[in-house]
């Protein structure tokens, strides 16, 4: 199976469908912006191989070298941002889990099985079912006909409560540089990263759950880091439940007849 994108979401995905037997190849952009690198298959793109909990992840340069990877039980990322390896894989089932809260380019006519990732897809119209993504009581849930949850804009409910202050933003255009890395304990009003010499300060206190890698060029207002008020440094390195939900979710919408 196809999963398009490569982020915390899709690689729950991707974990949950590897561990079930799948055979799973990831697609990414060349220079994704990924704040969950930890728990995120996409940093290969980076790395030339990365792990996630138990499972590796490689990038390869071509189909033939993802079909060499998922004999070693290796999860293949391809640098192919329209997932053009489609063709050549045929693939049963496509999800596409790029999380752009909009579709940008799937159809139900690209695998026998479509599945899309929270808003911005219709079931029966652009996929065959969608899951959804927003945390509550219908997180995981498949839908197969109409839509997920609209995207409210707004940090979502951690441990209970929700703490507008855990998602640091760029405040400006420039380049990110980082003052603190994915796992440390922070505290309400420290300096987490820069972008083009502004200072982004925490807004809890927490563990810094999720930082975009240093060097990065960012956009004003682009999410670039998440700060978890549970501090559990564990967190920081483990698949959310949120992204098992969605896994389980997607597994349901594979072996639904």
């Amino acid at each position: 199976m196809l999963i398009k994108g490569a982020g915390d979401l899709a690689s729950g995905v991707a974990a949950r469908l590897h561990r079930c037997g799948f055979a799973v190849v990831m697609t990414e952009l060349p220079e994704p912006l990924m704040v969950r690198r930890t728990v995120c298959f996409g940093e290969a793109v980076y790395e030339g191989e990365t792990a996630v909990e138990d499972i590796v992840a490689r990038r390869v340069p071509d189909v033939a070298g993802a079909r060499a990877a998922l004999a070693e039980r290796v999860i293949p990322v391809l640098v192919d941002p329209e997932a053009r390896c489609r063709g050549e894989l045929a693939p049963d089932v496509l999800v596409d889990g790029i999380m752009a809260k909009r579709n940008i380019g799937t159809t139900r006519a690209d695998a026998p099985r479509v599945i899309g990732l929270g808003p911005g897809f219709t079931a029966g119209a652009d996929c065959h079912a969608v899951v959804e993504t927003q945390r509550g009581h219908w997180l995981g849930r498949v839908y197969w006909q109409g839509s997920a949850l609209p995207d409210t804009g707004t940090p979502s409910e951690i441990g209970g409560t929700v703490v507008a202050g855990r998602v640091l933003r760029a405040s400006s255009d420039g380049i990110l540089e980082v003052r603190a890395a994915i796992g440390d304990q922070v505290t309400t009003g420290q300096v987490v990263a820069t972008v083009a010499g502004s200072e982004l300060r925490a807004g809890c206190d927490g563990v810094l759950r999720g930082l975009i890698r240093s060097g990065a060029r960012v956009a004003a207002g682009v999410k670039v880091g998440d700060i978890d008020p549970r501090a559990e440094r564990a967190y920081s390195f483990t698949i959310s439940d949120k992204s098992l939900a969605v896994g389980g979710g997607v597994l349901e919408a594979i072996l639904a007849s």
